[in-house]
């Protein structure tokens, strides 16, 4: 059977044994990479196991009816576009399971409006895998937070805005943190 293991692994920026160890119980490496190719069959509980240990439901692992790819014109590398050696495709970008979005309405840093930014919820105890990253953190009273996570300090972020010259935000004790994981922008 296909699956979007891979797809999904790589997304949240895991290596095969990173999801192993997350497994419950913990497996190998080779043995995520052979269900990621089809190796070994990826059955039921596989899929509830390594649905649990990436935070999304077990369906997700399936191929999506809609989900469709590109084929791939050409290569850009260091000396401009080539075609590719062999016939290859791009994934068309589907948003992770549980992710929600920020709408830039107005251009800000490297965002420009119209710019769409898909963030992956993080709960508190994961926080600090999201240091050096765009974040949006809740803030009380409707309000959010967003730019550069600089620093986790026990329960307090230190959240750096996108505008030069803008002072360093502490938010106190988020319940959750969204991570910017895909940026969707038209040209």
């Amino acid at each position: 059977m296909t699956s979007r293991l891979r797809e999904l692994r790589k997304a949240r920026g895991l290596t095969l044994a990173e999801l192993a160890a997350r497994c419950d119980p913990p497996t190998t490496a080779v043995t995520i990479g052979r269900l990621e190719t089809g190796m070994r069959q990826l059955s039921l509980p596989w899929m509830e196991r390594i649905a649990a240990a990436l935070g999304i439901a077990p369906a997700d692992l399936l191929p999506s009816q809609s989900a469709s790819s590109l084929p791939v014109a050409a290569v850009l590398g260091r000396d401009g576009p080539v075609a590719p050696s062999a016939p290859q495709t791009a994934p068309v970008p589907v948003p992770v399971a549980g992710a929600i979005a920020l709408l830039v309405q107005a251009s800000a840093g490297d965002y420009r409006a119209g710019d769409t930014l898909w963030l992956e919820q993080l709960p508190p105890e994961r926080f600090a895998e999201a240091v050096n990253t765009d974040v949006l953190a809740p803030r009380p009273v409707g309000r959010f937070a967003f730019g550069r996570l600089a620093a986790v300090e026990g329960t307090r972020l230190q959240i750096l805005p996108p505008a030069p010259g803008s002072r360093q935000l502490i938010v106190a004790d988020p319940p959750w943190l969204g991570r910017a994981i895909t940026l969707v922008r038209r040209l």
